[in-house]
């Protein structure tokens, strides 16, 4: 009879999360001082990558010509290098598949100013069936777009911060979440930059996404830290660990599928960043947050900063 029980508890929930839990423990035993070093490390090297090579600006940012040529019996390296030996202008050509028709193409990128009359006349001199459709964004538009992005982060980055403190009112855990924030958003160009992504209003979209979702697993440790029901932080840590790992996970997992199966570079992109943000946010909440957080509830500083507020 206890062995039969036995065989049945190791299938229980409650048994799940335990050896779940116990993976986990070791993250809950490290030093303090050592979970704040490594994301600090990562985060420096990611601003020297942004300092010496940030990401190219897409056309919808710089400005330049778009052209989306469809029936053309060529690869886009052979119609890319054809363009470039008729032409001379420097063109960028890739494949895509339009969501909506179903119908393949391929784009040609040139830089702003740059004839696209010449190109489409070399395009249809080889290629007779093709059907050609330039776009021509304007320098001042592409300067506009990239103003209001730029807006549009530092004002959602703000009002972040702004209900994240009125949220805690107290200063030290409530930086560690703003700062988590940052990081995730830094890391993410910087591995824009290294793959060769471009900033487009696509990728500003993605980074501004990446906000709400790295900041929800932040909350999450924070609250159950700061206002914890367990006896001890370590209980605390591996209850939150626990939800927010499957959190973070089932959202990551959506979005490599998503990669996966788009056939739109939008979409590609925006699921790239998200991706390496969420990464990101799984070192910068469980390992650089909790082990400020573990400093802040032994140091004594902490009673001073709660007095101030009136408690």
């Amino acid at each position: 009879m206890g062995t039969k029980k036995q065989k049945i508890n190791k299938g229980s929930p409650d048994r799940v999360l335990e050896t779940k839990r116990k993976r986990l423990l070791f993250l809950a035993r490290t030093e303090p001082r050592k979970m704040v070093l490594y994301p600090l490390v990562v985060f420096l090297l990611a601003l020297l990558i942004l300092a010496f090579h940030p990401p190219e600006k897409g056309i919808d940012l710089k400005g330049g010509v778009v052209i989306t040529v469809y029936h053309v019996s060529a690869s886009p390296d052979e119609l890319e290098s054809y363009v470039k030996e008729k032409t001379g202008i420097n063109v960028r050509a890739e494949e895509f598949k339009d969501p909506v028709t179903g119908l393949s193409g391929i784009r040609l990128y040139a830089p702003a100013g740059s004839d696209y009359g010449k190109i489409s006349d070399a395009i249809q001199s080889k290629y007779k069936g093709a059907d050609i459709i330039p776009r021509v964004v304007d320098p001042t538009f592409g300067k506009i777009a990239q103003r209001q992005g730029i807006k549009a982060i530092i004002y959602a980055f703000l009002g972040m911060a702004v209900v994240v403190f009125l949220f805690f009112r107290d200063p030290v855990p409530s930086a560690t979440i703003i700062f988590s924030a940052f990081s995730d958003m830094v890391i993410a160009l910087a591995m824009m930059s290294v793959l060769g992504i471009e900033l487009t209003t696509a990728t500003i979209a993605a980074l501004l996404m990446l906000i709400g979702y790295t900041v929800d697993s932040n909350i999450l440790l924070t609250t159950r830290l700061l206002r914890r029901k367990e006896d001890t932080v370590e209980d605390a840590y591996l209850s939150a660990v626990s939800t927010g790992f499957t959190m973070s996970t089932t959202t990551l997992g959506a979005l490599v599928i998503l990669w996966l199966v788009s056939t739109s570079e939008v979409i590609d992109n925006i699921a790239i960043v998200l991706i390496f943000g969420l990464l990101a946010d799984f070192m910068n909440t469980w390992i650089f947050n909790a082990g400020v957080l573990r400093w802040y509830i032994a140091s004594p500083y902490k009673f001073s900063i709660k007095l101030r507020r009136g408690k």
